[in-house]
């Protein structure tokens, strides 16, 4: 049986396009393709993210024709009873038009015999480039046979665009129905981590072997349990010095008394993402130093999230957070003022950078780095150019963008320490980050994660 849906908001969102691509347009989009992971077995799907925000069609082997009228046809997969019984329900085209809103829909296997004619006397052809391998190839061959057809009067479209611009500036901003989905995703994965958090102080007060993959297995037992379809992205949990390492994955490491232990893991609930990272003490208990640097970084947090509101720019949370980052090095030693000099020295020439080497944050939705530009498309003219201190290499600025109600970012300070020269023992192999997804309001913004603790003194009661 097919489970009813709403539609609106995929109608909507094609008919804005439609209006963009405009009367002489059409636009091709097609889904994900499905991965061999090894012999007869795939790797778990997940659709495309473009194809996707148009349709909310989740099989493979789908694409998606719209034309500058608002036209849309859908080729999907053909129902197959016997294939069905191995690989589960189709939709079939027959179906997809009232299930899926569309205005057409016809079985893939008659893609490029039906995509030419589709084709034939538009002026564009619109399709994301550089996304899908063998795409170009495709639309060529498609354009090749109208060409064969101009002695019958066809016209064949003279100009190719990208259509990640417009999709991706659609996207940047969320509709209520897309913040509510980011809403939930977030709390899931916050109880996620508070999970993880119980659990590392439970077992370690057992006695028990703690090893990374038992967090991640927390993480994802409450993933599901919770009604996520899968995680985000790879979970990153990471003890001790582990948690250096910017990408690590969960492995097989201890997790010992003693130790931080930073995890960096978010679900995603009915294709929206959710982001988030905590850093805790594994046995429930900060040391001293853990405790001074982890401060720190929360106090730098603090401070970026009071820049995120709408009418700022997208670097001013960043600038904000490493003003307070940069000035915690030098009060607890990890940088030498008679080395690097005051705090605007230390900015200006980033001597904090082996100490914090990342953004403070990320566009966040249907991806965990979500499409869309981080610079204002009405300022993309005003270029200025600087000498990066550390690379020697010219960069050229341009103003960042202006934050508006409905965009969602990442906020995500950090401090890691590895060993090195004139690098204080106590602070060795400690790395921390405290991350938040946050929804921009006209006066501020709304952090979607924060049912896991931040607060050091709350994270030691939790785990207690």
């Amino acid at each position: 049986m097919v489970t009813a849906m709403d539609t609106s908001f995929y109608i909507a969102r094609r008919n804005r396009l439609a209006a963009t691509i405009g009367p002489g347009g059409i636009a091709v989009i097609p889904t994900a393709p499905e991965r061999p992971r090894n012999r007869d077995s795939d790797y778990l799907y997940r659709h495309d993210s473009y194809f996707y925000y148009l349709t909310g069609f989740t099989e493979p082997n789908a694409w998606l024709v719209l034309t500058g009228s608002g036209h849309a046809t859908l080729f999907c997969a053909p129902k197959d009873l016997e294939r069905e019984i191995w690989d589960g329900h189709r939709l079939g085209p027959e179906a997809a038009p009232e299930a899926l809103g569309v205005d057409a829909a016809c079985p893939v296997t008659e893609l490029d015999t039906k995509l030419p004619r589709l084709l034939e006397n538009t002026a564009a052809v619109w399709y994301p480039f550089a996304t899908h391998k063998g795409l170009e190839s495709r639309i060529d061959g498609w354009l090749s046979s109208v060409r064969s057809r101009v002695r019958f009067g066809a016209m064949c479209p003279d100009q190719q665009r990208d259509l990640c611009g417009p999709l991706d500036e659609m996207r940047l901003v969320k509709d209520a129905h897309e913040l509510d989905i980011i809403r939930r995703a977030g709390k899931i994965s916050a109880g996620a981590h508070v999970r993880a958090m119980q659990a590392s102080a439970r077992m370690l007060r057992e006695g028990s072997d703690l090893r990374e993959y038992h967090l991640d297995a927390e993480l994802l037992h409450e993933f599901r349990r919770g009604g996520s379809q899968y995680p985000a992205y790879p979970s990153i949990v990471a003890a001790g010095a582990n948690a250096c390492v910017l990408h690590y994955h969960a492995d097989a490491a201890p997790v010992r008394p003693g130790e931080l232990v930073l995890i960096d893991a978010g679900c995603e609930l009915d294709g929206y993402a959710s982001d988030i990272t905590r850093t805790f003490p594994a046995d429930g208990k900060f040391t001293g130093p853990q405790r001074a640097l982890y401060d720190i970084v929360l106090a730098s947090q603090v401070a970026a999230v009071a820049a995120t509101k709408a009418g700022n720019r997208f670097n001013d949370p960043h600038e904000a957070a490493v003003k307070v980052l940069a000035q915690g090095m030098l009060d607890v030693g990890l940088l030498d003022a008679n080395k690097v000099g005051s705090l605007e020295d230390v900015i200006e020439q980033r001597a904090y950078f082996p100490f914090y080497m990342h953004r403070t944050g990320h566009w966040m939705g249907m991806d965990v780095h979500d499409s869309g530009s981080y610079v204002e498309p009405t300022q993309q003219g005003e270029v200025s150019e600087r000498k990066d201190p550390l690379s020697g290499e010219t960069i050229k600025n341009r103003p960042s963008r202006i934050l508006h109600p409905g965009m969602v970012l990442t906020i995500e300070p950090g401090i890691y320490v590895r060993p090195g020269e004139g690098v204080p023992a106590q602070f060795h192999h400690i790395g921390i980050r405290i991350e938040d997804d946050a929804i921009v309001t006209p006066d501020g913004c709304e952090l979607t994660t924060r049912d896991a603790p931040v607060d050091a003194d709350e994270i030691e009661a939790l785990m207690r």
